[in-house]
């Protein structure tokens, strides 16, 4: 077979073909300058401290300074996804990362960080229960490159890709943090009839009602073949967002019939935070709840289920090896409820920020899949 000597997707203005070196003839490494330090002996500071898995704190001084790239030398958390860094600066590396730099006339940084991500590093691990990527082993591997100008045009590309991806994941965890924020404040607390927090145009105290007064727990079951049906752990897996296209199962179970606008709640592992608010009509299989929110607005229920004192009750459970929420517990505990103007203007508030943090996740999803691709195609 004929190796393979230029990739499958590359930049239009770029023809010949790639050659191949050791990573020992391309690159320097910095081992040597590595200094441990415990967890209490580290002065906090400024300056990452850089172990096998990333940044395990900030300290102060440091080992290394410049353009460097990191690989786990042992206790890498992931062999599929192998950890390693690029780094450019002040940075203090442990003994459980390797550290090298790419000679600056032979290889560029970025992009031999991205052509060592292609790498199947596990093949070249040894050890048993601490696997270990020794420095002979890792110096002596070969990895094939272009011209310095297209890994300058390859490295720069996905330091763009990962520059988006930072910032989509920075904003999906803010509005992640906003929700939880604001889900402690709009609803209140114990001995409280009003939340710390409420939306403009609403006043007056919330009334108090037991849970099963404000829902009717559903219990109808169906065994249908034209229904999509849902598992528990599907919800997990789907992160919530699970449509009527994706979640098909066609099997002879019997399950929970539900409509849209009920609100499916895992019972079981209460506390791996499994709900769904469906918008379609299907069969909840395994250990969920079935809500009917009555006259109660939809979307508001929802978010008072995923409210801190729902969690509290709903963690209250039976059982030790397999925790689940307790339905005697749950249905006779009181919760203030406002009217129903106000419960559809805080659905809305919670159902707006769920479609940003969505979005955001959307937007991730698609990045590392665009990633993934280029990874295949842009490298040999």
């Amino acid at each position: 077979m004929t190796k393979q000597t230029i990739p499958k997707i590359r930049f239009e203005e770029f023809d010949d073909e790639w050659g191949n070196n050791t990573i020992n003839n391309i690159s320097e490494r910095f081992d040597n300058l590595r200094i441990p330090i415990t967890a209490s002996d580290r002065v906090e500071g400024k300056t990452p401290y850089y172990g096998a898995n990333g940044i395990q704190g900030f300290v102060e001084g440091y080992t290394h300074d410049g353009e460097f790239i990191l690989i786990a030398e042992d206790g890498a958390n992931d062999l599929k996804n192998y950890p390693i860094q690029y780094v450019n600066g002040k940075i203090w590396a442990n003994n459980h990362v390797h550290v090298l730099s790419g000679n600056k006339n032979k290889i560029n940084n970025l992009f031999f960080k991205n052509c060592l991500r292609t790498v199947n590093f596990k093949k070249y691990l040894v050890g048993g229960s601490r696997y270990k990527l020794n420095s002979d082993i890792l110096m002596k591997m070969s990895i094939t490159f272009p011209s310095l100008p297209e890994q300058q045009a390859i490295g720069s590309l996905f330091n763009t890709l990962d520059n988006l991806l930072t910032s989509y994941k920075d904003n999906l965890s803010h509005y992640q943090s906003f929700k939880a924020t604001m889900l402690s404040k709009m609803f209140p607390r114990d001995g409280q009839t009003t939340p710390e927090i409420r939306l403009e145009g609403f006043e007056g105290e919330w009334g108090m009602k037991v849970f099963s007064e404000i829902i009717d727990r559903v219990s109808e079951s169906s065994d249908s073949e034209t229904l999509p049906k849902i598992e528990f752990e599907d919800i997990i897996s789907g992160q919530g967002r699970l449509n009527k296209d994706v979640s098909k199962k066609f099997d002879k179970r019997k399950g929970t019939l539900f409509k849209s606008g009920y609100i499916l709640y895992g019972k079981l592992r209460p506390y791996l935070n499994n709900w769904l608010l469906p918008k379609f009509e299907g069969v909840a299989l395994g250990d969920f709840w079935v809500f009917n929110p009555k006259n109660n607005d939809s979307n508001y229920i929802f978010y008072l289920i995923q409210s801190q004192k729902y969690q509290k009750v709903a963690n209250d459970t039976t059982g030790t090896k397999m925790p689940r929420s307790d339905w005697k517990i749950v249905s006779s505990t009181k919760f203030q409820i406002p009217s129903i103007l106000e419960q559809q203007a805080i659905g809305a508030f919670f159902a707006n920020l769920d479609d940003i943090i969505t979005s955001y996740q959307d937007k991730i999803d698609s990045l590392e899949s665009l990633k993934k691709k280029l990874l295949k195609d842009m490298f040999i």
